[in-house]
């Protein structure tokens, strides 16, 4: 996606000073690129600690706006899609061919086959600042991480620091007279405190909150078809022959329409019907953790007809010995479409110069969102400092795959223009 040749430093933010004291990596470091700009930042909770110049896809080659995270780094690559263009301190963020890489050409303007081009010290720069799940947005417009909180927002699972005492136990022989013989006295032996346990994993985890997509409503209908008597061939969200023929079959039995879309919601709302049981939340749940997946669960989610936007949030501190949890937020959807939105405007921070999303309406979705105690506890129990969650009417993401964390594409209005 370049062509290298020795070529001057041309910009690296003063910022950069800040780096050598990061060069081992924060997971809670986020990376965001304004296309409309051609800029990035690197944040360390609300603290901009470098900048640079970017350039990033051209128009018919254009960089996708959304939610990613480093999958690979490598010191040098050659990109096997343009006749192996050297791509110096390559760092991917998809395994479709997206990157953030050094490159001689950054005209501050659209300029590359979809990567995100970077000046060639600030690339080698980052790459020291940063580990693999580091996360990195890309936004048509720009945005700024903004603190929030809501009782929604997990918070880490308080451990307690002392053992229990036995302080109202019996002691055997306590009970005895006075004599001349001796008194067989009770021991307790008591456990050295220890600190609060850590997670046994210390990675952070990725969370995702959707509604359902068309594979789970696929495996739901092979489960509760199985349970019926149909052969589906498994439960694997694919509809290959069996599981259609299935399908079909059940129409059959329920008079329904054979004709159309093969799974739909008057399908589904007869088979829970006839498998008695209730049909579940719309929404979803997903988490990952180290590039896999962890585990999934419903969720319920309010006015299920009415669209979530798409928002990033961070866990960017936790304190286990008090259960409490600094989230911050991006509200990424709403900035890609606020010149059409008046509902949504732009205020200043405590700063009084750094423009943020208005929270009311992050602050309603998460009002719309519960899900179950077990779930709740599951997370907060595992969760460390740079836990992520996303919520999006985008689905699982077709990017989404093995070796990614959830990758989440917003599609901008106007792909024509960055």
């Amino acid at each position: 996606m370049m062509v290298r040749t020795m070529f001057p430093l041309m910009f690296i933010s003063a910022t950069m000073l800040a780096m050598p004291a990061l060069a081992q990596g924060e997971s809670h470091l986020q990376i965001i690129v304004s296309k409309q700009q051609q800029t990035l930042s690197v944040y360390d909770g609300n603290t901009v600690i470098a900048t640079s110049r970017v350039s990033t896809g051209k128009e018919g080659h254009t960089t996708p706006s959304g939610i990613f995270s480093i999958i690979q780094k490598a010191k040098y690559h050659e990109s096997n899609l343009y006749s192996n263009a050297p791509m110096p301190w390559m760092q991917r963020i998809t395994w479709s061919g997206v990157a953030l890489h050094e490159s001689s050409s950054v005209p501050n303007r659209p300029a590359s086959h979809g990567c995100v081009r970077l000046p060639g010290e600030f690339a080698r720069k980052l790459y020291g600042m940063t580990t693999l799940g580091a996360q990195v947005i890309i936004t048509d417009a720009p945005v700024a991480p903004f603190a929030i909180q809501h009782p929604f927002l997990f918070a880490p699972a308080h451990q307690q620091d002392q053992p229990q005492l036995l302080s109202d136990a019996k002691l055997r022989g306590a009970d005895v007279a006075p004599g001349k013989n001796p008194i067989e006295v009770a021991m307790i032996h008591l456990p050295t405190a220890k600190p609060s346990a850590a997670p046994i994993n210390s990675s952070p985890l990725r969370i995702l909150i959707t509604y359902r997509d068309e594979p789970q409503t696929i495996r739901d209908a092979q489960a509760l078809l199985q349970e019926l008597g149909f052969e589906t061939g498994g439960i694997d969200g694919q509809t290959g022959t069996l599981t259609r023929e299935a399908i079909k079959g059940f129409k059959r039995w329920k008079s329904l329409n054979p004709k159309g879309r093969l799974i739909t919601p008057e399908f589904m709302a007869a088979l829970y019907q006839s498998a008695n049981k209730p049909a579940p939340p719309r929404g979803h749940l997903y988490v990952r953790q180290d590039f896999k997946p962890l585990f999934d669960a419903p969720v319920k989610i309010a006015q299920p007809d009415q669209p979530l936007g798409t928002y990033f949030l961070v866990a960017t501190a936790i304190d286990q010995k008090s259960g409490h949890a600094t989230w911050q937020a991006l509200a990424l959807d709403d900035a890609e479409r606020q010149t059409d939105d008046t509902s949504i405007v732009t205020i200043d921070t405590d700063d009084g110069n750094k423009p943020a999303i208005e929270k009311s309406s992050i602050n309603a979705v998460l009002d719309r969102i519960s899900i179950e105690p077990t779930t709740r506890t599951r997370i907060e129990t595992a969760m460390t400092a740079g836990t992520s969650l996303t919520i999006t009417d985008q689905g699982v993401g077709p990017e989404t795959s093995d070796g990614t964390d959830f990758i989440t594409i917003i599609p901008p209005k106007d792909r024509s223009k960055f």
